[in-house]
């Protein structure tokens, strides 16, 4: 209608932490609570997809999963985490701090990729051709198969991918590329859900695994429409401490594999090494016979880890004790305090508890909850755990000590390791079995626990 503004036109804002759109600016969302989020955008009119073709239909029982195999990347540790390798037509999105080692991870597969023979297209929307040489020649990088380019344009960057026909696209990063679609600025809402589905159907339609690099925003989430992460296929966290040199890659979602799948790698001059054996790399700096040091066997995917798990517990000074958590979570530490208060007559209230799981790690599934108990326990009774003991197991309101899953695998695991007697759930009894002399003690309650747990004395609350 005459005098009506054109829908291309029409500017209308939205949240860049979860995409709610408004029709005017708000100083603070109404979706996520966030304040001064909200950026100015307009509306694009609507155009035809880049592809218009479709595919014919095809029967299930007429596909082969052999047909697309997975491609190793010649990073054993990386292909863990991936479940087995790259899957074609894939869409990853790697997330991590800035500095953390994304971008050195990335140029290192690219590189063993390179190697065998397979063609990279390494898109960088941060850094110029130069400087990635820079890094490269640090890194030992001389694959004749990468090629580098720092076009930032999506229609540009399919279109490249279409003639050079990679085995593998790389995008870094996700907020640097922009589609001419919208008028939208690069990083924004509109432009990050626009680009990742089409860098989807691309990925789907070509069968071409393509990795996207994600920054990390202040509040520890992938920056970005939190939709990006239902888009892609798979979502991998890069985590670390800035002053630390071992890196972990965790799964977060897989669907081509599991999740919660682990890979350690330490950064050298030279760029990530991967680590055989992270049990060793944990436990390296342990100290022997020291109150509130408990080793617990935990399970990240299909890999057993054995860690130190600390625990600090003193009277407090203040009116208020403190509690404080590193690589646990301090909502199942508070619990289990409140347990022991109620089942076991502690006077816990006016104490000082400390818990932290030594190297970095952060261990999330419940079979710690006995490793955290015995850490406690021993630093407010002085009395230092046996050194060869591994603890795991988890525990519940009633002061009953629950099963966990692949308990065989978690006592082999400490068993090759040198341990020489394993504090497990009762019921987990019937599917282990002695294995090279690792003695096996089942608890069924906090109360058998306590009188196992101590070397020296049955009693440890005497």
């Amino acid at each position: 209608m005459p005098g009506m503004p054109s829908l291309a036109k029409r500017s209308f804002y939205v949240c860049q932490l979860c995409g709610l759109q408004a029709p005017k600016w708000m100083g603070r969302c109404s979706g996520c609570g966030e304040w001064d989020s909200l950026i100015e955008e307009r509306a694009a009119a609507a155009s035809t997809p880049l592809q218009e073709t479709s595919d014919d239909l095809l029967s299930y029982t007429d596909l082969d999963s052999g047909d697309s195999p997975r491609i190793a990347t010649g990073n054993a540790e990386f292909d863990r985490v991936l479940g087995g390798g790259l899957v074609p037509g894939g869409l990853i999105l790697l997330g991590g701090e800035p500095g953390i080692g994304k971008s050195t991870l990335v140029l290192q597969v690219a590189d063993g990729l390179a190697h065998s023979g397979r063609k990279v297209l390494y898109l960088a929307g941060e850094e110029s051709p130069q400087q990635i040489r820079l890094r490269g020649e640090r890194l030992a990088v001389n694959g004749k198969a990468l090629f580098l380019a720092t076009d930032t344009r999506l229609e540009s960057i399919l279109s490249q991918a279409a003639t050079l026909k990679p085995d593998l696209l790389i995008i870094d990063s996700i907020q640097t590329v922009h589609s001419s679609r919208l008028e939208s600025i690069p990083g924004s809402v509109s432009q990050i859900r626009e680009c990742a589905a089409l860098f989807m159907e691309f990925a789907k339609k070509h069968h071409l695994p393509i990795l996207l690099i994600g920054h990390i925003n202040k509040e520890g989430a992938l920056a970005g429409p939190k939709m990006l992460e239902h888009v892609v296929d798979v979502v991998l966290y890069f985590e670390g401490e800035r002053h630390q040199n071992q890196k972990i890659v965790r799964t977060v979602k897989n669907r081509f594999g599991p999740i919660n799948e682990l890979g350690i790698f330490e950064m050298t001059g030279t760029g990530l090494v991967a680590i055989e054996n992270p049990s060793r790399l944990f436990l390296a700096e342990r100290a022997l016979d020291v109150p509130g040091s408990v080793v617990v066997c935990s399970l990240e995917g299909s890999r057993p880890v054995l860690v130190e798990m600390q625990a600090l517990v003193s009277r407090s000074r203040y009116s208020t004790a403190r509690r404080m958590c590193s690589g646990v979570d301090p909502n199942r530490v508070s619990l289990l305090l409140a347990m022991l208060e109620k089942r076991l007559g502690l006077e816990l209230l006016g104490t000082d508890v400390y818990v932290n799981v030594a190297g970095g790690l952060s261990l999330l599934e419940p079979a710690a909850d006995l490793a955290i108990l015995a850490s406690m326990l021993s630093s407010l009774r002085e009395r230092p755990v046996d050194p060869r003991t591994v603890v795991f197991g988890e525990v519940g309101l009633a002061g009953e000590i629950r099963a966990v899953n692949r308990a065989l695998v978690r006592i082999k695991e400490a068993a090759t390791l040198g341990f020489t007697r394993a504090l497990l759930p009762k019921s987990n009894l019937p599917l282990s079995e002695n294995h090279e002399g690792i003695q096996l003690i089942g608890v069924s309650s906090v109360s058998d626990f306590l009188r196992a747990l101590d070397r020296d004395s049955p009693e440890i609350l005497e």
